[in-house]
């Protein structure tokens, strides 16, 4: 058997009528249409909004002031400590192309922080998004300038 776009039609008892609601009890669906007697659910409209929880407080109240929840924009890193900068030639410019270049950092993804360990001996101008304040310390100690760059 073919079928023709003009002779399509649904299988049989694909389709059903819709309940006709409040049209008496032989109906199926009289007086209270499904909806049980009186109470906030059988009135007409949404019963209460999405997310309500009967004067509760709500889940998506409740949840930012809990602990061990994770940071939705946590600020990220790429970190090198002072240690490794010590490696570098004495008053040099430290930024991150410059240590992309010297191989000390391999992946540039996030702005640059330098961190406190070890110890520093050269004078280095170190510009960088953020110092840890044990590095600032040793960068200036050194003779050197920590600049934060934006």
């Amino acid at each position: 058997m073919t079928y023709q776009l003009n002779s399509l039609q649904p299988n049989p008892g694909a389709r059903r009528r819709k309940t006709r609601k409040g049209r008496g009890i032989a109906a199926g669906q009289g007086a209270s249409c499904g909806f049980g007697m009186r109470g906030q659910k059988s009135r007409s409209g949404r019963p209460t909004r999405p997310g309500f929880e009967g004067g509760q407080m709500p889940l998506y109240r409740r949840v930012p002031k809990l602990k061990h929840f994770p940071l939705v924009n946590p600020k990220e890193f790429t970190v090198i400590n002072v240690a490794k900068l010590a490696e570098l030639a004495d008053g040099s410019t430290v930024d991150l192309d410059a240590l992309v270049k010297a191989g000390l950092v391999t992946s540039p993804k996030h702005p640059l922080k330098v961190l406190g360990h070890g110890d520093l001996k050269v004078k280095l101008t170190v510009k960088a998004a953020a110092f840890s304040a044990t590095a600032r310390e040793k960068i200036e100690a050194a003779g050197g300038t920590a600049e934060i760059t934006g």
